[in-house]
């Protein structure tokens, strides 16, 4: 890779005749907080004039080159100036808005209202997809003629994406948009979109270097001491080029966006939207409003096209997840950035899909995967901002093990209803409840109010009875995604683009696993979080959830406790005394007798089961002689048959394991007893208390008195 040397016009940044640096050998991989330290500038042992160099490859870029690379950079540099406060970065930020103030915004109306006018350009366009589409689309005619769809499927889904690719950028984005939609595409045509890349042709370097100075109104040279004389990589959108900054000798990564893309994009969406009007018209096996679908990924396009908005999303993804140790999130340079012209670190990494580098670095793809799950359950179920774009291009591993996220031209949300409502929806595939699985999908957003989703039971009892004869943690999350998707192909399902992009991104990430271990099950790396936001989140739904997963038929499933609290102490996140509060606030609700009652009944079980338990262990280690003054020979004095004292026992040592559990956190102190103490002091907590210790005083005088009601010669002790 060859390299533009440019001419300094100054060695230091305008107001900043000293930086801060950030020294990468005094960092690790481990460190939350970065050492920093005062340097001189060393702008001008880099810069060397009139004669090219190289810059510095980052790690795996030999197979970065070859247009696989993410839309973004690949790599972090290790010096990063500091000395920027807040109110700087804020005044930055202002200006690369008003660079990009007149950005385009999707409008129907006003694309419709531009294109209505330009009739041969429209019609060479309409010829040019046509041409492509056309011969697509009689073949799919020919097949179904033939009674052979079925058999051609993944042939067709074959041509189809080579088609995609060839009739360019918006046809990119629209397969890639569809691999992610089971409710429209049948499972062979989602595996073939699925691996449409954004590798295009590069455009001339002259445009991209004209841009940048049109866009940010300074010459090259004035901004970088070099910058690479060829694109790193080519995307749908734009390209990405690897320059040194001039004032900070801070290496980043600098996107262009590839001219004429809005008026490119602008035509095709006006005519597949026309397109869209005869599907919902004439098209029956469709279910889904073509035209919305349409209108919204449209929308996600256009924002990809202004990047300062790209630029504000980074920002808060990283102010949201970055604060793992793990995720790593590229920083903006604002003075550098407009509609047009993206500037970030360079982000020194690794595609997470090329095993052999990654683990040659000694690094393990298992980890980072892992990494990549929690992040995108945290997106998904915490704060509900997530990346839309997750192809394995846009996730890097450093050389320190972290794990890089790239590309936030297109972000999406989940509706905080839903977020419960997905938590809620494993708990009762769990249950194997499939009635209110189906009625999950209302709160989903997949179905309309007036859906009946009764004939939908039977199709989820077939499928996740057999999906669920192994446990949940050893489920394949692709199987699930797609028998479900099976499903919602058969019937009026609408998948929200959220929650199709967010399974999209869980399978890719699985896929990745897969290949470094074939037995690698994402829901079982999932079911931690999903155990931790159970026990500990005070949501009224989740703990609703709870109470749900945790009685059956007015009985107590310590089991299913016992299992919550195993699985949520491997989320490094899991506090014991936070697993104490939803459920000690909710038996003490106003409306929460129904519960109370349940708990009453257990709790006189319980304490039935410990003191019979520590009666029978205390007579146990009394010696053998001593034993024959005892009453009934078994230290008691109570008849109990052989299997009730075993099925107290059990469940004696299953209430001590979940003690056990609960002081063996990793963030254990006296204070988890606070909580319980502050509850005992309510009046409702003395109440309970009152009707615990009546209800086992009536359980111990119903014991005596059948003991004191039964003849001799039935009355016998158990062995212990």
């Amino acid at each position: 890779m060859s390299t533009v040397t440019l001419s300094p016009a100054s060695t230091t940044a305008p107001g900043n005749p000293s930086v801060f640096y950030r020294n990468k050998s005094t960092t690790t991989a481990g460190s939350k907080c970065r050492t920093r330290f005062r340097s001189k500038p060393i702008f001008a042992a880099l810069v060397e004039e009139a004669r090219p160099r190289s810059l510095p490859p980052a790690r795996g870029n030999n197979n970065n080159i070859n247009g696989a690379v993410p839309e973004l950079n690949s790599g972090v540099s290790s010096i990063v100036p500091a000395s920027r406060n807040r109110a700087d970065d804020i005044q930055a930020e202002s200006k690369a808005l008003a660079r990009a103030v007149n950005a385009s915004v999707y409008s129907p109306e006003l694309i419709k209202l531009k294109y209505a006018s330009r009739p041969f350009k429209v019609l060479r366009r309409t010829l040019q997809i046509l041409m492509g589409l056309g011969s697509f689309g009689v073949k799919l005619w020919v097949d179904q003629l033939q009674g052979q769809l079925e058999q051609n499927r993944r042939a067709r889904a074959v041509e189809l994406r080579e088609t995609f690719t060839r009739l360019g950028p918006t046809f990119v984005k629209i397969g890639q948009g569809l691999s992610t939609r089971p409710d429209l595409c049948p499972p062979e045509f989602l595996e073939e979109l699925s691996e449409l890349q954004d590798a295009l042709p590069t455009f001339p370097d002259a445009e991209a270097f004209a841009c940048i100075e049109k866009e940010l109104g300074l010459s090259l040279d004035s901004i970088y001491s070099s910058i690479s004389s060829s694109p790193i990589a080519a995307a749908s959108l734009g390209q990405v080029y690897k320059a040194q900054l001039k004032y900070s000798g801070q290496f980043v990564a600098v996107k262009v966006q590839r001219p004429g893309i809005e008026e490119a994009i602008g035509l095709d969406f006006y005519l597949i939207r026309g397109l869209g009007f005869l599907i919902n018209k004439y098209v029956d096996f469709i279910s889904s409003d073509v035209v919305a679908l349409i209108d919204e990924f449209a929308r996600r396009v256009y924002q990809e096209l202004n990047y300062v908005q790209e630029g504000q999303n980074a920002r808060r993804f990283k102010k949201l997840y970055a604060d793992k140790e793990e995720v790593l999130v590229p920083d903006i340079y604002w003075d550098y950035t407009s509609g047009k012209v993206l500037t970030m670190d360079w982000v020194d990494g690794v595609k997470l899909n090329e095993q052999a580098i990654i683990e040659g670095q000694g690094l393990k793809v298992l980890d980072l995967v892992n990494t990549g799950i929690q992040c995108s359950l945290r997106q998904l179920l915490e704060y509900g901002y997530f990346h839309a774009d997750p192809h394995p291009g846009n996730l890097l591993a450093t050389p320190e093990g972290k794990l890089a996220f790239l590309d936030f031209g297109m972000m999406s949300e989940t509706p905080e209803e839903a977020r419960f409502a997905i938590i809620g929806h494993v708990v009762h595939m769990v249950n194997r409840d499939y009635e209110a699985m189906a009625r999950d999908y209302y709160a989903l957003d997949f179905l309309a109010p007036e859906v009946d989703v009764t004939p939908i039971v039977p199709a989820l009892r077939n499928f996740f009875d057999d999906a669920l004869n192994s446990t949940v943690s050893e489920l394949n999350f692709k199987t699930i995604v797609d028998g479900l998707g099976a499903v919602l192909y058969q019937y009026p399902f609408n998948v929200p683009a959220y929650y199709a992009l967010i399974l999209r991104s869980l399978t890719v990430l699985e896929g990745l696993a897969l290949y470094a271990d074939p037995n690698f099950k994402v829901l079982a790396a999932s079911y931690p979080y999903f155990a931790k936001r159970l026990l500990t989140d005070p949501n009224p739904y989740l703990r609703d959830a709870l109470i749900e997963l945790l009685f059956k038929d007015g009985k107590f499933r310590w089991n299913r406790l016992e299992n919550l609290l195993v699985q949520g102490k491997q989320d490094r996140d899991f506090s014991a005394k936070e697993a104490l509060q939803p459920v000690l606030k909710l038996l003490l609700d106003p409306e929460g007798e129904e519960l109370r009652s349940l708990v009453i009944k257990e709790a006189i079980r319980v304490t039935e089961a410990i003191t019979i338990g520590t009666m029978i262990d205390t007579y146990n280690s009394i010696p053998g002689p001593l034993k024959s003054f005892l009453p009934n020979g078994n230290g008691i004095g109570i008849p109990m048959t052989d299997a009730e004292i075993e099925s107290m026992m059990e469940l004696r040592a299953q209430v001590l394991r979940i003690w056990g559990l609960l002081r063996s956190s990793d963030n254990i102190d006296p204070a988890i007893l606070q909580p319980i103490l502050q509850v005992l002091q309510e009046p409702e907590a003395r109440n309970l208390g009152g009707r615990v210790f009546g209800g086992i005083t009536q359980r111990l005088a119903a014991r005596m008195l059948q003991q004191v009601l039964r003849s001799p010669a039935t009355a016998r002790a158990p062995s212990v």
